[in-house]
């Protein structure tokens, strides 16, 4: 039996430059997927109101933590060399499987939340066997669309990150492989995260580079980053290396040099800029515009919830404030007027939708408000006093709206958020979450008491 939903009467921006906008349009969804997108559309369908709405694809999260939310602001100060001491080598020892599952679950659901519908969880938790299946089912039972990146584990900041010579488990990646993304088509599927050259040996490299290709796994991977790896040169050892693709996703690139941007426009390569993290932690400024006037496809990602908020609205304007910033001091520097090519509010929608999609590799299936796709839907309220009137509705997502003006959320047809409240059991989410905050406060206390008893 066909369940058929239609969003009807909303301000649609559909991402897909077939359709375009439309001042009043319907969405009809179709067991999962968008059916069509008109001025008008008659169909027996669950209707949902739209009226006073802007209908939006889901936004799309192409680098997050999503373990890390049980210790969420946790490091509000942080620099990135503070975080890897403070987060890294602190509590992320401490963690538990059940404490991943309560991260992942509750930091899905604060997605969802935002109206972020797709997430690459970039999941460097993995101290035992057990903790990627715990994150895993705290992904799935939220109903988010995810791309679960296996990462390392995180025992030890010497073993892990200084020249590490302890490669990803090729057993256990096989093993998770096999047993949750057996198929490419659900909608949780996996991806390799790397930590690449500087942080590894050349052969924990090599290896874990041909472990993802060998199991058809998309691979992720930090560079160019503040003072830790801003001088590594890692696109162009891994250049050297024979190991670029366009399988590979490179997170942040604040500092890549030129000959380095070339050398992932040429190989297909992505990019996913996290803004409000590198402004705030000193990773560099966020290379949005480096990446354009390459040829390249920019998204925008959270990073850290222990530091910066977990929406993309956050994200959108720390990207748009920045950039326009640096390139205004440039122009007054030179005594000459700011030029056309300024980002623009559009440019930033599409970095948090569409191009989302396309650097989490999920294109074909979400992104845009296209028939055929599967049904990723957001409605935000313009009737909020934050928003209205409205006189561009692109420029009222980007530069008005927050979190609380997101109305209605739909992954893969399914309505997750209605009338501004999150369905399913939240309560136990964020109760778990609680907990595991608990419990991990009173270890990292405990770790502190027997380390100040140690003999010196």
């Amino acid at each position: 039996m066909t369940t058929r939903t239609l969003l009807r009467s909303g301000h649609v921006i559909s991402m897909d430059p077939d359709i375009g906008d439309l001042p009043q349009g319907d969405v009809l969804v179709e067991d999962g997927r968008i059916a069509a997108v008109e001025p008008e559309i008659s169909a027996d369908a669950e209707i949902l109101d739209m009226t006073g709405h802007i209908v939006i694809p889901g936004f799309v999260d192409t680098h997050r933590h999503t373990w890390e939310a049980p210790i969420r602001g946790v490091a509000p100060d942080a620099t990135l060399d503070d975080y890897f001491v403070d987060i890294l080598d602190t509590f992320a020892p401490l963690y538990t499987p059940e404490d991943v599952y309560a991260g992942n679950l509750a930091g899905a659901l604060e997605c969802l939340n935002a109206g972020i519908t797709t997430l690459v969880d970039w999941s460097h938790i993995n101290n035992t066997p057990e903790h990627p299946d715990a994150a895993i089912q705290g992904l799935a039972e939220s109903g988010i669309r995810a791309r679960y990146a296996y990462g390392s584990a995180n025992t030890s900041l010497a073993d892990y990150w200084f020249d590490s010579t302890i490669a990803l488990p090729a057993d256990d990646v096989r093993r998770i492989r096999s047993a949750h993304f057996a198929s490419d088509d659900g909608l949780l599927t996996m991806g390799l995260a790397t930590r690449g050259p500087g942080f590894c040996v050349d052969e924990v490299v090599t290896a874990e580079w041909a472990m993802a290709r060998e199991l058809g796994l998309p691979i992720t991977v930090h560079v160019a980053m503040g003072r830790l790896a801003g001088r590594f040169g890692m696109v162009r050892r891994l250049h050297d290396l024979g190991l670029l693709g366009p399988d590979t996703t490179y997170v942040h690139s604040c500092y890549l040099s030129g000959e380095e941007w070339r050398m992932v426009a040429d190989s297909g390569g992505t990019v996913s800029v996290a803004p409000q993290v590198e402004l705030q932690m000193g990773h560099g400024w966020p290379p949005v515009m480096e990446a354009i006037e390459h040829g390249l496809r920019p998204s925008l990602s959270v990073d850290v919830v222990t530091t910066v908020p977990g929406d993309m609205f956050t994200q959108i304007r720390a990207a748009f404030g920045a950039e326009r910033a640096r390139l205004n001091a440039d122009c007054w520097q030179a005594n000459m007027p700011a030029p056309d090519t300024m980002l623009t509010a559009r440019q930033m929608l599409e970095m948090a939708t569409v191009n989302g999609a396309h650097v989490a590799g999920l294109e074909d299936r979400t992104g845009s408000l296209t028939p055929g796709k599967r049904a990723d839907v957001v409605a935000i309220d313009a009737t909020a006093p934050n928003v209205t009137p409205v006189h561009d509705a692109t420029a009222a997502v980007t530069l008005c709206a927050d979190v609380s003006n997101v109305d209605t959320v739909l992954v893969d047809g399914v309505i997750r958020k209605r009338d501004g409240r999150l369905l399913g059991d939240t309560a136990r989410a964020l109760r778990l979450v609680g907990e595991s905050r608990d419990r991990l406060l009173a270890a990292k206390e405990a770790k502190g008491a027997e380390g100040a008893k140690a003999p010196a």
